[in-house]
């Protein structure tokens, strides 16, 4: 009796203390997990489809998954609504398919030990992973059974591999020397079929072998009999349904369409006849193919698609062509402007297609990042469901549209930002539906987020991706061919709304009227890239706009004066990564960094002519600094330094005042800092392609983002402190949602700061007291 009690006892003692040890236990874990999941992605403006392999359909409901870096978008056309599956690997995402059922979705990706993934569409998990490819993986696909999973790795992989993905084991696998850039399964799971360079090979699973053996056995493979057309590449592959089970069809570079029946022999084929435009190198004529019971889809250079009949390869009709390259898409506001092409007008090419059954639409990704959801019910009436214009290469930075307090004066609606990129472009964007009406940009029908484009010349090229080689060839020579140093590298907005400054990457400096979006202003004004500009803010007193390069030239103009030279200061020894303006102590201050390690404050004197900046502080520092930003207080200078800390400086005294790390990671520089609207928080990138947000005064890690495949370019804080909005390398735009408790604070830090500013206005004259903010 006596031991039965003691062992009650020590549970009823256990049971007491297991809470506590838990929650000890559990804190710092806990609160990691806190950090992660306090900013939420919200909407990502971007695709990196690079080929058919990376759009994919769910049979049941008609949802499309595309990647946008390594994030998983997870998109209903009917009603534009997102969600994401962010891989948590940071790997980029190249490959992904449905499983027949529609639960789940198969992943590959690229980078050192890629890993094939399977993730439950409904929780948005990962449920399974599989890591037997070194470098990439090109291809994905389901059995029809589900009970299968084929991934075909990169070209230097060498391998196919059969994973019977729910007992995680590798049931066949074998090599193969080709490039291979497609994979279909037949209708009755008997055999797959991959496609590529000079390659169409069928591959057999012997179901009752692989299901017994728990070994991996050797896939066995077969040639496709390919005769004259051996020398093609093929593109993408799609095994017949229904009637047509027993055959295969591909498509191949040069713009033909093959069938193969069950022997394996290429039976007939039918020519595309479409002429290649736009598309670099200009033999790739055709680049995917989509096979339903009724037709074959095939998607083409210069936005054609053509659908034929699989039972005689019988041409049935061309779908619409989508907006021509160079578009005013501002200027497409009804259905009539949709379909009315200039005649020597060039657009981009179709690069990948997926057909839903359901409701019998067809989505297409085109070359220059764009996405169209056709419907085809009637082939011979086509309409459009849904489409999306995005930036095709690195979007280099953004800007927060400023909030002006008479909005008749506003020339964008509210919550609109701007961004540029190397596709030589800036663009001008509003998420939010309700708030266009009024200004003069009216939603248009081809972007739902997109209000404009503002094109800097009239090379159409560089609206195409160049990363983009359909004809496969692994060399990127075209990009040779392109000029290197094109695109818009930096935009900065004037404190009243009415102009956009923007700098590019041989070192001209456009300004805008955003009013009529016409351009104002072209100077060459620095002998390379601009990489930084700024407008003085109002409560300076003065209207200046900073241009930096790596030139190691600053150049400060006055924007009062149709941007006159006001002065030209060439204190930096090397690239100046940051210039920002601030106002306190009744004085007007510049403050600059760059990669000599060196940071300059000055301050404004008065002269005849206007304003000359004379150096009041020059700091160095061992490390190289990034970017910079100033408080709303304007006291302080927070600047992000290749050592991974953030460095703060009073402004005044050009005195250190904090050091934190600026990152969670072991490794990387801080690429870009930025506070919010209140001064509460600090945003940064890293190189490790991380996000952080920190408390800017205490340096607490409060929220860690992550799902950009390469660096952050920018980021910037929202004006209602709900937001935060990135961009990155990859192309993409992530709208990420701040937890509420972020938004409460900053917004009640804003209405304190207000108070008291009105406050110092009552008070006794006093000659700052308008800049004591």
């Amino acid at each position: 009796m006596s031991v039965e009690g003691s062992t009650i006892t020590s549970r009823i003692k256990n049971l007491l203390r297991s809470p506590s040890i838990k929650l000890r236990r559990s804190k710092p874990g806990n609160k990691r997990e806190d950090i992660g999941s306090k900013v939420t992605l919200e909407k990502v403006l971007g695709i990196t489809v690079s080929g058919g392999r990376g759009l994919a359909c769910d049979p049941r409901t008609g949802l499309v998954a595309y990647p946008a870096g390594c994030v998983v978008v997870l998109f209903n056309p009917r009603k534009n609504k997102q969600h994401h599956i962010l891989n948590s690997s940071r790997k980029t995402i190249t490959a992904l398919a449905f499983s027949p059922d529609g639960k789940y979705l198969v992943t590959g990706e690229s980078g050192h030990m890629p890993a094939v993934r399977v993730w439950d569409v409904a929780e948005r998990s990962q449920v399974a992973e599989l890591q037997e490819h070194k470098y990439g993986v090109a291809c994905v696909a389901f059995s029809p059974s589900s009970k299968y999973i084929v991934s075909v790795g990169y070209q230097h992989d060498m391998i196919v591999n059969v994973w019977s993905w729910k007992k995680n084991i590798v049931v066949a696998a074998n090599k193969v020397s080709s490039k291979v850039t497609a994979v279909s399964f037949s209708e009755d799971c008997s055999y797959f079929v991959t496609a590529g360079n000079r390659h169409i090979k069928f591959w057999y699973l012997d179901d009752s072998k692989t299901s017994k053996v728990n070994a991996t056995v050797p896939l066995l493979g077969r040639s496709g009999l390919l005769g004259e057309l051996r020398n093609n590449f093929f593109a993408d592959v799609a095994c017949g349904r229904g009637k047509k089970a027993d055959s295969t069809f591909c498509i191949t570079s040069s713009g033909l369409l093959c069938e193969f029946n069950e022997k394996r022999l290429l039976d007939k084929w039918v020519e595309l006849r479409v002429s290649s435009t736009s598309s670099y190198p200009a033999t790739t004529v055709a680049n995917c193919i989509s096979v339903n019971h009724d037709y074959i889809f095939c998607g083409c250079a210069d936005g054609t698609v053509r659908i034929f009949n699989p039972l005689n390869l019988h041409f049935v009709t061309t779908l619409p062509k989508p907006h021509f390259l160079g578009t005013d898409i501002a200027s497409v506001t009804e259905a009539s402007r949709l379909f009315s092409g200039m005649a020597d007008a060039k657009y981009p090419d179709t690069i990948a297609l997926t057909f839903d059954p359901t409701n019998q639409w067809l989505s297409c990704v085109y070359n220059d990042h764009s996405l169209y959801v056709w419907d085809v019910k009637d082939p011979k009436k086509v309409g459009k469901v849904y489409s999306a214009l995005y930036h095709s290469s690195c979007v280099w930075n953004i800007e927060m549209y400023p909030e002006v307090k008479d909005n008749n004066q506003s020339c964008l609606p509210p919550g609109s930002f701007i961004t540029c990129s190397s596709d030589n472009t800036i663009r001008l964007w509003n998420t939010e539906s309700s708030n266009i009406h009024g200004t003069a940009l009216h939603r248009n029908i081809l972007s739902n987020d997109l209000m404009k484009i503002i094109y800097v010349d009239d090379n159409t090229q560089v609206l195409l991706d160049t990363d983009y080689n359909s004809a496969g060839c692994a060399d990127k020579a075209d990009a040779q061919m392109m000029d290197t140093k094109v695109g818009i590298r930096t935009v900065c907005v004037s404190p009243s709304g009415e102009h956009l400054a923007s700098g590019d990457r041989i070192g001209t400096l456009r300004i805008y009227e955003l009013q009529s979006l016409r351009e104002m202003l072209k100077v060459e004004a620095h002998d390379s890239e601009i990489l930084c500009l700024e407008y003085s803010k109002p409560d300076t007193g003065l209207k200046l706009l900073a241009s930096a390069s790596r030139d190691r030239l600053i150049h400060v103009l006055d924007a009062g004066k149709d941007y006159s030279l006001q002065q030209t200061l060439d204190e930096h020894s090397s690239s100046i990564t940051a210039v920002k303006f601030a106002a306190n102590d009744g004085k007007v201050r510049m403050i600059s960094c760059g990669a000599d390690k060196s940071i300059y404050f000055r301050t404004a004197q008065k002269t005849g002519e206007g304003v000359q900046f004379t150096r009041t502080h020059h700091i160095v520092r061992k490390t190289t600094l990034y970017d910079m930003d100033v408080d709303p207080s304007w006291k302080y200078a927070a600047i992000g330094c290749q050592d991974r800390n953030i460095r703060v400086f009073n402004i005044s005294s050009g005195k250190q005042k904090k050091l934190y790390k600026g990152s969670q990671g072991e490794d990387g520089t801080l690429i870009k800092v930025q506070t919010d609207p209140s001064g509460l928080y600090i945003a940064t990138s890293c190189s490790d392609k991380n996000l952080s947000i920190f408390d800017f005064y205490s340096g607490e890690c409060v929220a860690t983002m992550y799902g950009h495949s390469e660096i952050v370019t920018g980021m910037k804080f929202s004006n209602d402190c709900k937001h935060l909005i990135s961009v990155s390398g990859d192309s993409c735009i992530f709208i990420w949602r701040l937890s509420s408790e972020m938004t409460i604070n900053m917004r009640q830090r804003l209405s304190d700061m207000r108070q008291r500013g009105k406050q110092a206005e009552k008070s006794p004259p006093h000659k700052t007291a308008g800049l004591m903010r």
